[in-house]
């Protein structure tokens, strides 16, 4: 009896636990190093760092100066640790100046245009802590070489990249320090950006919430957007009590700025709901938003305003 109890107890606690999601970030650098003649308003080097897929700062050797590309970044570029942050760019400019000159030397190559391209980075996974370091090369749009981050080595899929694989491999000091690189700086990088992008969603996270309709006769969408975190719900009342019948919840989707979006369609005839009372009732963070269905509340497609 004290076996089948602890059986019960632990099926009463993985039936009633809540089950947590873990979520993969990503921040990511890109650079591009183009050695030759360009065209006029292409730089020679440009660096472009991405988190979670949105671009979040940009540079190139026009501007020389680092642009941010999200307003969280405005805050991170006036503190202390940007200005290390820059000058890593300005570091990798020389650097990538050596590279592709280098690079031409071993694919027998004295003119032309050619670029030269590393994307490196790391992922971590916010439940489990794992991480994961990413360092990719290519050579005039293809790949060349990249770091094996578990093994601690260099591969490449080309012929003219075994020079520069074994000379790498061999550098045992170079390869412990992106190895403590990718487990421990860049993921400190990372978190610190998701933390600033965190508190400037949560300050500015409200919902906005409008009905939407095509048409006169068409359905009518509660969209709810701008919001942050995802924790959100979308009821219809009926006359004050909950209404499920004809409503259709969509998913949850992203946005560009990195808060969501959410609708929740009422398929019912207006001739249904001028006699009755709805009510979009939107919950976000203990806040509630109500949106009495009425024809001056709708926005329809004549109006200024964007319908889904």
């Amino acid at each position: 009896m004290h076996g089948l109890s602890s059986i019960m107890k632990f099926i009463f606690f993985f039936i009633c636990a809540p089950f947590v999601y873990s979520e993969l970030h990503t921040i990511t650098t890109f650079y591009t190093e183009i050695n030759g003649q360009t065209n006029a308003g292409i730089p020679e080097f440009s660096s472009v760092t991405t988190l979670d897929g949105r671009q979040i700062d940009y540079y190139d050797s026009e501007m020389k100066k680092l642009i941010p590309r999200q307003d969280w970044m405005k805050e991170f570029m006036s503190g202390d640790r940007f200005k290390e942050y820059a000058e890593i760019r300005e570091r990798i400019q020389q650097t990538n100046k050596i590279n592709i000159t280098v690079l031409m030397q071993q694919f027998s190559q004295t003119r032309g245009v050619h670029t030269y391209q590393r994307m490196y980075g790391c992922e971590w996974d916010d439940q489990t802590e794992d991480s994961r370091g990413i360092d990719q090369y290519g050579y005039d749009g293809e790949d060349f070489i990249l770091l094996d981050v578990k093994e601690l080595r260099y591969i490449t899929p080309v012929q003219q990249g075994v020079i520069t694989m074994n000379k790498w491999n061999n550098d045992r000091a170079q390869l412990e320090l992106l190895n403590q690189y990718y487990q421990h700086e860049c993921v400190y990088w990372l978190k610190h950006f998701l933390m600033l992008r965190k508190v400037d969603l949560e300050r500015r996270g409200t919902p906005e919430v409008s009905l939407l309709q095509r048409h006169p006769s068409s359905p009518v969408v509660c969209h709810a957007t701008g919001f942050y975190p995802s924790g959100l719900t979308i009821t219809w009342l009926k006359n004050g009590q909950d209404h499920d019948e004809d409503v259709d919840l969509g998913e949850l989707l992203p946005n560009e700025d990195g808060t969501f979006q959410k609708t929740s369609t009422l398929f019912i005839g207006p001739e249904e709901w001028k006699k009755n009372q709805f009510v979009c009732e939107v919950e976000h963070k203990g806040n509630t938003i109500r949106k009495n269905l009425t024809e001056d509340e709708i926005k329809s497609n004549t109006s200024k305003f964007s319908v889904v």
